[in-house]
């Protein structure tokens, strides 16, 4: 990874640094089993998703080349991820230039700690945060909790999921699961000086968060950020948001660091112009994005006068080897996939149990964490799909997500020399013996109707391993008493199989 990237040696990390994993909780289907017994929360989750995927739909169909952007993205994308090496460094060339300190960091561990010294440096107590997914996915906050630093987090979403000790549960809707008099509970109990009688009008919870957070803004020394792109060109970082409180971090502090993954680096600044127009549709179903906040290294008299970026690898090298598993690099956290997932939208963003849920999520987390560590949990991921392809529909730079997560499957269910298969790969493996000749596929369909005959037509509710691997989710269904091509061969000949009745004829 090092050699990759052109990074320098640095002594081993302390075993006992404390680093929150990238995912966490038991398999996908497990934690769906639990999940879809909440009716609340796939209540929210559906009225949620549905309002951003029309708002999405009706601001894409207004362009005439949205399909011509979506290809520009994907071409930026693929363009970038052939010429990462060398893009990077020329990323860290422009920054440097411009009075800003580059740091390179492998993984969490070496993140956070480079995180800890500048805040550290800085003398602070406390942080600000704009919302980051790369600094959820190091475990940012804890690291920090652990070593003193408290993080606030501005985002009004992630201030709510903080606030209740919870965890996101979308990219771009952290708390898309709660509802508003979920939220104003939250606030009553957990929120600062709240005012008395608070009730769940939108307006009176924004106004009691600006509240709560004007206060931090004002006394914060050191504001973390994290990026949705870096120029290459000219090392200007940009932050896309909502809501403003964004801007105030990235303004106010006196020092500013930014934790980056090294796939957000677009080569030119006239890239931008497409992903610009890509990204707030996509996301937010917005023409245009409330508030974007750009900034080159460090200017004086004029917003932070220390600025550090930290570009972070953390798996991102090992996905950029899988030459299919790569194209999750080129995802811009838009959300679009997940707002328009059937498996989404019932089971919500915790049944992933990774910081990145949602189709994207499926095949990001286990190529960021390695599916060779044979994890029962990460490798479940690329199995939470139904394969309906309405990801790929709604990407905005194409990633084929389907085709990803077929060959995640097949990564998932084989050791890496594909010599010992998994009790999924050996029933397909069985399967396609059975399907791959005539004569061995009429035997199999035998057997099961001499099943069914033995059962005597009753529904099987469960079965023994490995057979409640099926059972634990749905039941058996009835087995015929014979099969098709027998029931054919005894059917007189010129009579009709009923193959061409309509609906509304005998079953």
């Amino acid at each position: 990874m090092s050699t990759y990237l052109g990074m320098p040696a640095v002594p081993p990390k302390p075993a006992t640094e404390p680093v929150a994993p990238l995912r966490w909780g038991p398999t996908f289907p497990v934690a769906a089993h639990d999940a879809l017994a909440d009716g609340q929360m796939r209540t929210n989750l559906r009225r949620a998703t549905r309002t951003i995927r029309d708002k999405r739909l009706h601001v894409t169909a207004e362009l005439p080349d949205w399909e011509a952007l979506r290809d520009a993205g994907s071409a930026i994308k693929a363009d970038t991820m052939q010429r990462l090496p060398e893009l990077l460094e020329q990323l860290e060339a422009a920054v440097t230039a411009r009075g800003g300190t580059v740091h390179w960091a492998r993984d969490a561990a070496e993140a956070n700690r480079i995180v800890t010294d500048i805040v550290r440096a800085a003398g602070a107590r406390e942080v600000v945060k704009v919302k980051s997914m790369a600094t959820q996915e190091i475990g940012l906050n804890e690291h920090l909790e652990a070593e003193g630093v408290v993080a606030h987090e501005t985002d009004l979403a992630e201030l709510i999921v903080q606030l209740a000790g919870d965890r996101p549960s979308h990219i771009l809707v952290p708390a898309i699961h709660r509802n508003r008099d979920e939220i104003r509970q939250i606030f009553a109990s957990r929120m600062a000086e709240v005012p008395t009688g608070l009730t769940d009008d939108p307006r009176e919870l924004a106004m009691a968060a600006r509240a709560h957070l004007r206060e931090l803004f004002l006394r914060a020394d050191v504001a973390i950020s994290g990026a949705n792109f870096a120029v290459a060109e000219t090392g200007t970082v940009a932050v896309l948001e909502s809501e403003g409180n964004g801007r105030m971090c990235l303004t106010l502090p006196r020092t500013l660091v930014s934790v980056v993954g090294i796939e957000k680096v677009v080569p030119t600044y006239r890239d931008l112009e497409v992903f610009m127009q890509l990204l707030p549709r996509s996301s937010t179903g917005e023409r245009m994005n409330p508030y974007t906040t750009m900034w080159t290294g460090v200017t004086p008299d004029d917003g932070p006068q220390e600025f550090h970026l930290v570009l972070l690898d953390n798996g991102r090298t090992r996905a950029l080897a899988d030459e299919i598993g790569r194209s999750a690099l080129h995802c811009i956290r838009c959300s679009a996939c997940m707002n328009v997932c059937p498996v989404y939208e019932r089971t919500g963003g915790h049944a992933y149990g990774s910081v990145y849920p949602g189709p994207i999520g499926a095949i990001l987390t286990p190529q960021l964490l390695g599916l060779e560590s044979r994890d029962a949990a990460t490798a479940s991921l690329p199995f939470a799909s139904s394969l309906c392809g309405a990801c790929y529909d709604a990407c905005p730079v194409k990633i084929d997500i389907p085709t990803a997560l077929v060959h995640l499957r097949d990564r998932a269910l084989h050791d890496g020399d594909g010599a010992h298969p998994s009790a999924m790969g050996t029933a397909m493996a069985a399967a396609a013996a059975a399907m791959s000749s005539g004569g061995r596929f009429r035997w199999a369909l035998r057997g099961l109707a001499l099943a069914g005959r033995v059962l005597g037509g009753r529904r099987i509710r469960r079965l023994p391993w490995p057979g409640s691997l099926w059972t634990a989710t749905r039941d058996l269904p009835v087995l015929p008493r014979r099969s098709f091509r027998d029931g054919l061969a005894r059917r007189p000949r010129g009579t009709s199989t009923g193959a061409g009745r309509g609906a509304g004829g005998d079953a």
